[in-house]
């Protein structure tokens, strides 16, 4: 993955004021009489989220020509609906390490966890209220059910090393793909955009929440530990059989990579020695180069419907994202 992309700082710098400002806001909501909810808040803020959520749906307003200062207030509703997500996924997945740092349940322990993962939802959700925006509520609670139906989706998959592709995706359209199209929608929608163009932005978001996904993925095979933020194989270990393996599988169920696999989900562990045979296996079924094809197609899927919007900085912003999304080591 040649990386001749803009970094993310260059591609978001027309919004950089409102990216603060949605930071800003995120502190101020976390606020409590319960001094521990601002305190994990401050935790989960500086352990350096990449905030391509709510930066689509600024990036997406601003296309779709709103100038007031709710989108910021909706940017701040989408990262607590994303942080929320990953307070309970670490749990889940029972994951110490999150971007290098040691996870919140790691730190205080399931049950105040799950009980801030809570609080964020909910937290979310009254933010989106304070406005006259039903349909807003609607889009996100739409999503965020959507999230947790994927999480509990994925689940009952956990460790199936016969997942189908077409599984595979249904998790990632259900567990990343749709908030990332609700962002974008939500931007339309602050900008009373017409339902046509509304729904290129939901498809903009869409396609490129899968194609982050599956880089995401290919991450845990293609990337350095130490940028990625988490231990080496820590998917698989996890009983996550993603796209290069689902491929890798397909091939034929006789060979070493196929026999790895099952031990790794089997053992929940894995040595050195078995992590270099399946990078070898991977290799040489060209599986890596499949997930990575399938990312590219739906970057440059996510680019088509921005079309429908003229020409400007706003849309060219919009264009590089994927191109970013597909660049990324971490």
């Amino acid at each position: 993955m040649e990386n001749s992309s803009p970094a993310l700082s260059q591609i978001f710098e027309p919004i950089r004021a409102d990216l603060e400002a949605v930071d800003r806001e995120f502190s101020r909501h976390v606020q409590s009489q319960v001094e521990l909810i601002p305190k994990i808040g401050r935790y989960i803020q500086t352990s350096g989220g990449k905030r391509i959520r709510p930066a689509v749906l600024l990036m997406a307003s601003r296309l779709s020509g709103y100038t007031g200062d709710r989108a910021i207030l909706y940017a701040a509703v989408v990262e607590f609906i994303h942080t929320a997500t990953l307070v309970h996924d670490d749990i889940i997945d029972d994951a110490d390490l999150r971007r290098g740092r040691l996870s919140v349940h790691s730190r205080w322990g399931n049950d105040i966890t799950v009980l801030l993962g809570d609080y964020l939802y909910i937290k979310s959700m009254a933010l989106a209220l304070t406005h006259d925006t039903l349909d807003l509520v609607r889009v996100l609670c739409d999503v965020t059910l959507k999230m947790i139906e994927g999480e509990l989706y994925q689940l009952t998959k956990n460790g199936d090393a016969d997942i189908s592709e077409e599984e595979h995706f249904d998790i990632m359209r259900r567990k990343t793909a749709y908030l990332f199209g609700g962002c974008a929608q939500i931007g339309g929608m602050l900008g009373k955009v017409t339902i046509e163009r509304e729904q290129a932005l939901r498809d903009y978001g869409f396609n490129l929440g899968i194609a982050f996904q599956l880089v995401d993925d290919l991450l845990d095979y293609t990337g350095d530990p130490e940028s990625v933020g988490k231990p080496i194989g820590s998917d698989l270990r996890e009983g996550k059989v993603t796209l290069p393996l689902i491929h890798l599988l397909r091939q034929g169920n006789d060979g070493a990579g196929s026999r790895i696999v099952r031990d790794i989900i089997a053992t929940r562990a894995v040595t050195p020695e078995q992590w270099s045979e399946l990078l070898r296996s991977l290799k040489d079924h060209a599986s890596i180069d499949y997930a990575y094809r399938r990312a590219t197609e739906y970057a440059e899927r996510a680019k088509k419907p921005l079309y429908a919007f003229p020409p400007g900085s706003e849309r060219d912003a919009l264009l590089t994202l994927p191109d970013y999304v597909l660049s990324r080591d971490r």
